[in-house]
């Protein structure tokens, strides 16, 4: 499987579930999860985008340690993808554009519970590896990114 490949199927699991689950280690070492709104915009190959707001723990625990995994499956949990990367907390307002106009129908909840939306900050992953797998059929395979 080549990195186009096994981001084509990550496109295709976020188009379906619109989610994936994100974790981030604090500066104790301690390890945090939560539930994403992300997107793969189609010209940036190897990134996962989501956004946050500035003050929130994850945008701390990123400053510390920008190593993150991502875990994303399709509903049936046949397809499941993790990623390893690092993230770049960008506060540009060209990239926000470019996110929202994936992202925005995407946000109600975020909206409502966070930060105004001029305050948010993208979440840019640049993808190091990527596991793609098949539990029902017992297939697994782990891609390298340059």
């Amino acid at each position: 499987m080549t990195q186009h490949e096994v981001m084509s199927k990550l496109s295709e699991i976020i188009d379906e579930t619109k989610t994936g689950v994100l974790a981030t280690v604090d500066s104790d070492n301690n390890p945090h999860v939560r539930w994403m709104t992300p997107a793969v915009l189609r010209d940036r190959e190897a990134t996962v985008f989501a956004v946050t707001c500035p003050d929130f723990e994850k945008a701390t625990h990123l400053k510390t340690n920008p190593h993150v995994d991502w875990m994303f499956q399709s509903r049936t949990l046949d397809r499941v993808v993790h990623v390893h990367g690092v993230v770049n907390v960008v506060d540009n307002p060209s990239l926000k554009n470019e996110v929202l106009e994936v992202l925005a129908p995407r946000l109600d909840v975020f909206w409502r519970v966070n930060c105004e939306s001029s305050e948010f900050l993208v979440l840019d992953t640049v993808v190091e590896a990527a596991m793609y797998s098949e539990p029902l059929s017992n297939t697994r395979e782990r891609i390298t990114f340059n």
